[in-house]
């Protein structure tokens, strides 16, 4: 079997990677994660998927199937970034109070022998419920969503924020699709159970 690379540094990727029990590399590339000019946001995930996948390939110099993922997320038209603050998160979590964010997913699967891309895109919908300013203080300081774009974690206490999600792929909002990562290391001849 092909070494498979997880070309990301995201703890959260790797844990989600784990689930399929199989061996596998991390790194870490490093691009340029800026969007172009009037560029949506399901095409910027999905660009920045491949272009992971192609740094993987680079820093691997193997043999391997790259996995990569990006996620997008906006919020009335406007994408929302990583909070880097509470502040921050404060401030991102107000804005969405009572409203319908998408996360766009994008997974690239690049097998490195045969130079072939298999790509997907998920589109997650979460709807906030209405949050009080009490609310939104107590779940940052219990989860320290700092590093997650649009400042909750859905794998932990960030699902109580939520009044509904949408989404053929659970695992996407997490940000790694694992259902279509699994179709696609089917197709490259990797037993998936």
């Amino acid at each position: 079997m092909q070494v498979l690379v997880l070309a990301s540094g995201s703890r959260y990727r790797a844990e989600l990677l784990q689930r399929l029990n199989l061996p596998f590399q991390q790194c870490s590339p490093n691009i340029d994660e800026s969007a172009l000019s009037g560029e949506s946001p399901d095409a910027l995930a999905s660009r920045l998927a491949r272009e992971k996948a192609d740094a993987g390939r680079i820093l691997t110099q193997a043999d391997a199937l790259v996995i990569a993922s990006d996620q997008v997320a906006a919020c009335q038209g406007e994408r929302l970034h990583k909070p880097g603050s509470e502040s921050g998160a404060r401030e991102q979590l107000q804005q969405m109070s009572g409203h319908s964010v998408d996360f766009y997913t994008a997974l690239c699967l690049l097998d490195t022998r045969s130079d072939h891309y298999f790509t997907a895109l998920d589109r997650t919908t979460a709807r906030l419920r209405q949050l009080r300013a009490e609310e939104i203080n107590r779940y940052i300081a219990a989860d320290q969503p700092l590093d997650c774009a649009g400042s909750f974690k859905v794998e932990s206490l960030g699902i109580s924020l939520f009044e509904s999600v949408e989404s053929q792929d659970p695992t996407a909002l997490i940000g790694l699709p694992m259902i279509a990562l699994c179709r696609g290391l089917r197709q490259a001849g990797v037993m998936v159970p």
